[in-house]
């Protein structure tokens, strides 16, 4: 029996470890809920439910192919050990997986397991990450050949006698009740169809539309979640994302220059959504500590408790940062843009450390992908030495991306009697003491006074004698190699010819 072990790939599509498991003997799919992931601080009951959905539409595409998936809840090796008593286990199959500090360790323990049993597990490159990366030098054009490698269709299984199993509930893992009523919903079919409507449909002013929370939430994919876990593939997003830009090259007309900006933006956000990953694949110490050393101990420790619930519960008196704050809470995304904010907030004006901060964020977000939240925390919290310091000014931010204020007072409806001139700013109301302190919170901190401060602090320790020696490391390690994407691969080509350049961009 081979076991073709689901984790962050929920789909039988372009799924490499289940098309080659076929070959080697009766395969059985299985997914195992592990309540003890389920407990650590960076999961949430809206990242299960999401799962959950996603779940019954792998299974219902696996009983089509002749044999469903197989469900169980509790410990990974304890799981396998009770599987081997049912039949012989001859190979364990899987995608790699770059996830957080439990998952790694939970797969050294599956390692030895398997070892010790004289049991070969066979763990096949998912996306663009790669394992055993001795430089990033060449990264881009690899993952140009790679995306643009066939497809795997859907496999023919035989069936298994075996019990399937039942999907747990929250409550099953121990979670607490997560209400997040406008949360994306979960499943195959969903991720294509959001795949489909954004590269025909809603994309064509997402470069230019990214920025704004209340415009991106259409003009953006929306794909992150399916990324995340997987319904989706990485290689398909790419290569349907070519298609259409090959499609609109030869159909050009009026409108197409807005497409074609922003489908190569997006592309390059593709590219970046595994560059992020790929920094924790090579150095997996950055989900815990400072990417660059000497900015140990510039924060405290332990967080002031009473600034991280006023941030994470959307009462920070800053009006345009509790908007996205509760936002954020109610539907599981953010644009990008307002992702960075909010974390620059928590780090610099309210000078929380950025591991609470960045808990509290991997919670809210349904598509929690550890590489790419713990290297955007930390570059947005000023500690990788290497990326540019970016304060946001969460009030001119406010002015700048909800200019008619309509999604703040969407959101914090406490400021209806503020008027409009003031509403990013309701201190300098004449009203201001009928509301806040009262119906609103007081602002918990000068923002213009505090980003001075945390500039200074910041600074200092660039400033110091051995910064650049570290900072110079860090860019070996990590730092994208810009030219390189410029040349791109014989394989890309002939996918698609009239490929044009796709420089990095931010990930949204």
């Amino acid at each position: 029996m081979q076991i073709v072990w689901f984790k962050r790939d929920l789909r039988v599509h372009d799924h490499r470890p289940l098309n080659k498991a076929v070959s080697h003997g009766d395969v059985l799919p299985l997914y195992v809920a592990e309540p003890a992931l389920w407990r650590q601080p960076d999961m949430s009951g809206r990242q299960w439910a999401f799962i959950a959905e996603a779940l019954q539409d792998l299974r219902d595409d696996l009983t089509a192919c002749g044999q469903p998936l197989v469900v169980r809840t509790g410990n990974m090796v304890q799981v396998l050990a009770a599987l081997s008593r049912h039949a012989q286990i001859d190979g364990i199959w899987s995608h790699e997986e770059t996830g957080n500090d439990w998952t790694f360790k939970r797969d050294q323990q599956v390692l030895a397991w398997c070892r010790a049993q004289g049991i070969r597990w066979t763990e096949i490159r998912n996306h663009g990450v790669q394992r055993r990366l001795s430089s990033r030098n060449g990264w881009a054009g690899n993952w140009d050949s790679f995306m643009a490698e066939t497809l795997t269709p859907a496999p023919t299984l035989k069936p298994i006698e075996i019990d399937i199993g039942r999907i747990p509930n929250a409550r099953d893992l121990g979670l607490e009740a997560d209400l997040c009523y406008l949360r994306q919903i979960g499943g195959r079919q969903k991720g294509l169809d959001l795949l489909d409507s954004f590269l025909k449909e809603r994309g064509e002013q997402y470069s230019s539309a990214m920025s704004s929370p209340i415009s991106g939430e259409r003009a953006c994919s929306r794909l992150s979640p399916h990324l995340a876990w997987g319904t989706v593939s990485m290689r398909e997003s790419a290569q349907r994302t070519w298609d259409q830009q090959r499609a609109i090259k030869v159909n050009s007309g009026i409108g197409n220059a807005a497409w074609r900006a922003s489908l190569k933006s997006f592309n390059g956000r593709l590219h970046w959504h595994c560059h992020f990953i790929q920094k924790l694949e090579d150095e997996p110490r950055l989900e815990l500590q400072n990417i660059h050393r000497k900015y140990d101990g510039i924060r405290p420790s332990a967080p002031d408790q009473e600034l991280l619930a006023a941030w994470a519960n959307g009462e920070t008196g800053l009006p345009f940062v509790d908007a996205c704050m509760r936002y954020l809470r109610a539907t599981g995304w953010l644009n990008f843009r307002m992702r960075s904010m909010v974390m620059a907030t928590a780090s610099y004006h309210l000078w929380l450390d950025w591991r609470a901060p960045g808990l509290q964020l991997a919670q809210y977000f349904t598509d929690y992908e550890p590489g790419i939240h713990w290297s955007q925390v930390q570059m947005q919290s000023g500690t990788t030495g290497i990326n540019t310091i970016r304060i946001y000014n969460p009030v001119k931010q406010g002015y700048d991306q909800d200019p008619t204020g309509a999604f703040t007072r969407k959101w914090v409806p406490e400021l209806a009697e503020i008027p409009d001139k003031f509403l990013h700013e309701p201190w300098h109301a004449e009203n201001a003491r009928d509301v806040l302190g009262k119906t609103y919170p007081e602002r918990v901190v000068d923002h213009l006074a505090a980003a001075k401060e945390a500039r200074e602090r910041i600074w200092a320790v660039r400033r110091s004698a051995d910064f650049r020696t570290e900072a110079s490391a860090v860019v070996a390690k990590h730092a994208s190699r810009k030219g390189t994407a410029r040349k791109r691969t014989r394989l890309t080509r002939k996918y698609m010819p009239d490929q044009m350049t796709l420089p990095f961009g931010d990930h949204s």
